[in-house]
């Protein structure tokens, strides 16, 4: 078929009105998660029960239009060839280390996407069987080979991850490793490199309650001139959060804004808007208040329940307005914590948190 110089030309200006929809290294649609200015993004733990390879966990993201993500260390070891990750196994833990989790969710399974790192499983908590001695000394084994093949592992696997993953349009804003102090300087300087290379802007933990810990990841922090962010439950508050931001300017927080809402029954806005030069990223979920003897218990685990986005009492979307009005550069993060409905799936009812994001910030 032929066309005239002028319909040629009516074409052209018909295709040059078209949205351009920019696209990855792949050919596919770049993912965008950047509502009104907002970064959301999403915490790799909420795909634990979910296949948790790198190339996995990189679909779940595109698959729900993910662009920025808190990288949880399991993905990215086992893509560098952890000996734990690679055989299934769970990984190595110091003594006094907790799981992450929820009521109503399922455990972090080995090699699950954003299963908790090491440092972060298989300790003992109340209520729990202490680890007999054999079990003691096959766990203290799995950390000495953990610590061996990590100060081994050549960086060149941490940019080729980095690589992967951008070129789909995924970020990687923040990389949870936590450091322990049976931990050496040299795995300090691991954590920190890899996050250096995959481009995490900040290294994440839970916000320690030892203050020899508080003043070993602050030092070295800043020595180091990337910031340690520390995730809250129900802890902090005023006082707790002035206390480990003064151990060094790069101190940050990881602020859970359900967590907090669940245990404490208090709108967490007020702190989001007092410490926002502060919080290097935040944690979104929908929660119900504490009942009455319930508020603040269990150093701060206990709470109301999880709920689906919208049937809970946080403040999810006053926070994320703010965020807009404010302009404030942090990102926040989908934890994907609520039991998943009977007749739905994982990415199904994330995509739903990913819209009630969108439209809070419409």
């Amino acid at each position: 078929m032929e066309y005239t110089r002028r319909e040629f030309g009516q074409i052209a200006l018909a295709s040059a009105a078209l949205p351009i929809v920019p696209l990855n290294a792949f050919g596919a649609v770049r993912p965008n998660s950047k509502f009104g200015g907002v970064q959301i993004g999403i915490i790799t733990y909420s795909f634990r029960a979910l296949p948790g390879a790198a190339e996995d966990t990189l679909k779940y993201c595109l698959d729900c239009g993910i662009d920025a993500i808190e990288l949880m260390s399991n993905v990215a070891e086992g893509y560098a060839g952890s000996p734990q990750q690679q055989r299934g196994g769970a990984p190595a833990m110091p003594p006094g280390g907790a799981p992450r989790g929820a009521p109503g969710t399922p455990p972090a399974g080995a090699g699950a996407a954003g299963a908790p790192p090491a440092g972060m499983a298989g300790g003992q908590r109340p209520g729990r069987t202490p680890p007999t001695p054999e079990q003691q000394e096959a766990m203290r084994k799995r950390a000495e080979e953990l610590k061996a093949w990590r100060l081994s592992v050549p960086m060149e696997k941490y940019k080729a991850f980095r690589k992967m993953y951008e070129d789909a349009g995924v970020k990687i804003f923040a990389f949870k490793l936590p450091p322990t102090l049976q931990m050496s300087d040299e795995e300090y300087a691991y954590i920190w490199n890899v996050a250096e290379t995959l481009g995490a802007d900040h290294v994440t933990m839970e916000l320690p309650t030892d203050d020899a810990l508080l003043k070993r990841v602050a030092e070295y922090s800043a020595k180091r001139k990337r910031r340690i962010a520390f995730h809250t439950h129900g802890q902090g508050g005023s006082s707790g959060f002035d206390k480990v931001l003064a151990a060094s300017p790069y101190t940050a927080l990881n602020f859970d804004v359900g967590h907090y809402y669940g245990v404490n029954g208090e709108s967490p806005l007020p702190l989001v808007e007092k410490y926002h030069d502060r919080i290097a990223s935040l944690h979104l979920k929908d929660r119900k208040g504490p009942a009455p003897a319930q508020a603040g218990a269990e150093g701060g685990r206990g709470g109301g329940p999880n709920m689906p986005w919208g049937l809970g009492e946080t403040p999810l979307a006053a926070i994320l307005q703010a965020m807009k009005k404010n302009k404030y550069k942090f990102p926040a993060s989908i934890e994907y914590e609520y039991q998943t409905p009977e007749g739905s799936d994982v990415l199904t009812e994330i995509k739903k948190c990913v819209d009630y994001c969108r439209k809070a910030l419409a």
